[in-house]
């Protein structure tokens, strides 16, 4: 399901809105492979449905983790076309991403 995952290749995670569970890599993050994660507190699927507690174990599994809650209940809050879109919220997920991405090139 993931690319590259246990393969060594992996520079870095960015998890938007989304779940990934630990199981996908075994006992723990792969090493050495940072990852940044980010929702709304509030969202019914990324904390309702357990996504938020999947991201919280890969961030704490991880060697360098952030997690990053958002207030709202939106689920693509950073999507400029969907009536979910919070300017607030994706200004400051789009200003993160940039400065993660910068750490792992």
């Amino acid at each position: 399901m993931f690319e590259g995952r246990t393969s060594g290749g992996t520079r870095g995670a960015l998890l938007h809105y989304a779940r990934v569970p630990l199981s996908e890599f075994g006992d723990a993050w792969p090493g050495g492979v940072p990852v940044q994660a980010h929702g709304m507190d509030a969202d019914p699927f990324f904390a309702g449905e357990g996504d938020l507690g999947f991201a919280r174990q890969v961030v704490e599994s991880a060697e360098r983790g952030e997690l990053f809650l958002y207030p709202g209940d939106q689920h693509y809050f950073a999507d400029p076309t969907l009536p979910s879109y919070d300017p607030d919220a994706a200004t400051l997920l789009l200003s993160r991403t940039p400065a993660f991405l910068g750490v792992v090139s």
